[in-house]
């Protein structure tokens, strides 16, 4: 079955940065688009980024364009997420996620801190 499983996140200060991976599993994922969102406490589930199944597509969030910079491997069998310029405003659960078909998949997310 489909398995998406995130990692990277942490506590970083202003102005830091991160780099999130999700490996993925249960599909064949170079066929795939793939997406990063995030959701913060009490807020809604927040799309941040998106990439085509060959890379050559990637769509950013406004509240991260210039900062954040997603990226995939399709021979490993992974998206990444680099965070760059990272503000208290960016801490949140972020989480892996592709539509198949007409079923959406999430991984558990991996929490990102973003505090002095």
């Amino acid at each position: 079955q489909v398995q998406l499983v995130e990692s990277g996140g942490g506590l970083v200060q202003p102005g830091g940065s991160l780099r999130l991976s999700c490996a993925a599993s249960g599909f064949t994922f170079r066929n795939y688009a793939m997406k990063w969102y995030r959701q913060a406490p009490g807020k809604e589930r927040e799309l941040v980024a998106l990439i085509g199944s060959d890379g050559g597509v990637k769509n950013y969030a406004d509240s991260v364009k210039g900062r954040f910079s997603i990226s995939r491997d399709n021979a490993k069998n992974t998206v990444n997420l680099q965070m760059n310029s990272l503000k208290p405003e960016d801490t949140a659960v972020y989480i892996c996620s592709v539509r198949k078909f007409t079923s959406d998949y999430w991984g558990q997310g991996t929490q990102v801190t973003v505090a002095s």
